[in-house]
């Protein structure tokens, strides 16, 4: 079964418990006469919707690229997770207006044999589906299973707390209904704000994990030849669809049939363990007499300059004496052309003859 099919397998379980609560709830009201009951039953309905939500989101990201798109759809499950999140969000907010409220003109709920059992049931049937669709969506990646399961999660912590209200109501007779839903009015806030900021980030292009980046330069040093692995950039156009690029720095002396079939090499490794689309760059390295002596030179001088975290992708075009390198500052660096211009005053005085293109670059990871 692909991704997809259990995303949407989950989405179906989500709607069918949802449609049990609300038939059920429908059921026992209107046997109890109770609007309130009912009422709840529809909410039930309206909740179905996360789920219904994340169906369409998940066949529409599945469309092919085409012309327009031509990295395909996949980020389509991000808006998905983005709409489920402002739903508990929304959610939130209104628990939070309402109990208030109660703090202020508080009631005092009656309970029935009926009613007790139509609560606990949900919160049960509530907690289970949001424990299963988190779990999915953690294993298959899926932002909007994540959200959706957190919905249902949270619906059955609101309506825990009206339960523990009633009971410290009927024990000592206080009323804290308003306080307790006002505590989890804000968690369940808190919460949709972090939900929506996982998706958007995607969307704004958020940097690979540093645990990723290590695991892709481990493997790409796998091959030989491979000097270096640096410039790691991707981004992600859905879940099953990252595009980016790298750089690997090889010996001067590799031939052009050994550098296509290693570039060939690591692509395929890339795709076949991480998914991903990637165009690899090259950087030589000169190993041998004055230049290689040169290089060597520059190279440790940089090392030993302040603030430097990383140097790489020298070049050296003898016939205009001009050396090129990129280099990677700390994080306490925060004018990168003021640097810039330091350094390069800095290696014009130990290497007068010179010329020097320097590029500031980053690290793209956390």
């Amino acid at each position: 079964m692909s991704r997809n099919q259990q995303i949407i397998r989950t989405s179906v379980v989500g709607i069918a418990a949802n449609l049990f609560l609300a038939s059920f709830k429908a059921v026992a009201g209107w046997i109890a006469g109770s609007v309130a009951i009912i009422m709840d039953a529809v909410n039930n309905l309206s909740d179905a919707l996360s789920s219904v939500i994340t169906i369409v989101g998940t066949k529409l990201s599945e469309k092919p690229a085409d012309r327009d798109h031509p990295f395909g759809y996949g980020r389509v499950e991000y808006f998905s997770a983005i709409i489920i999140s402002v739903i508990v969000l929304s959610t939130g907010i209104l628990s939070l207006v309402e109990s208030v409220k109660k703090i202020f003109n508080p009631t005092n709920p009656s309970y029935t044999a009926v009613t007790l059992t139509i609560i606990i049931v949900a919160i049960v049937v509530k907690l289970v589906l949001g424990w299963y669709v988190k779990k999915q969506g953690r294993q298959l990646q899926s932002n909007a299973l994540e959200a959706s399961g957190a919905d249902a999660t949270f619906d059955a912590v609101v309506t825990l707390s009206t339960l523990v209200s009633a009971g410290i109501m009927l024990l000592t007779g206080v009323n804290l209904d308003g306080i307790l839903g006002s505590i989890i009015s804000l968690v369940i806030i808190k919460a949709g704000i972090e939900m929506i900021g996982a998706p958007v980030g995607q969307l704004l292009g958020e940097s690979i994990s540093k645990e990723m980046m290590v695991n892709i330069k481990n493997d790409v040093k796998q091959f030989a030849g491979v000097l270096g692995v640096y410039d790691i950039i991707l981004n992600y156009y859905g879940p099953n669809a990252i595009i980016g690029s790298l750089h690997v720095s090889v010996p001067e002396t590799m031939t052009a049939n050994r550098i296509h079939g290693l570039t060939r090499s690591i692509t395929k490794l890339l795709y076949d363990k991480y998914h991903i689309i990637v165009t690899v760059g090259i950087y030589a390295v000169c190993d041998h007499g004055k230049e290689s002596e040169l290089q060597k030179g520059v190279m440790a001088f940089l090392k030993s300059y302040p603030h430097i975290e990383q140097v790489h992708g020298y070049f050296y075009l003898e016939e205009k004496r001009t050396i090129t390198f990129d280099v990677v500052p700390d994080d306490t660096v925060h004018d990168d052309n003021a640097y810039q211009y330091q350094l390069l005053q800095a290696i014009r005085k130990v290497y007068p003859g010179y010329i020097f293109n320097i590029v500031i670059d980053h690290i793209y990871c956390k």
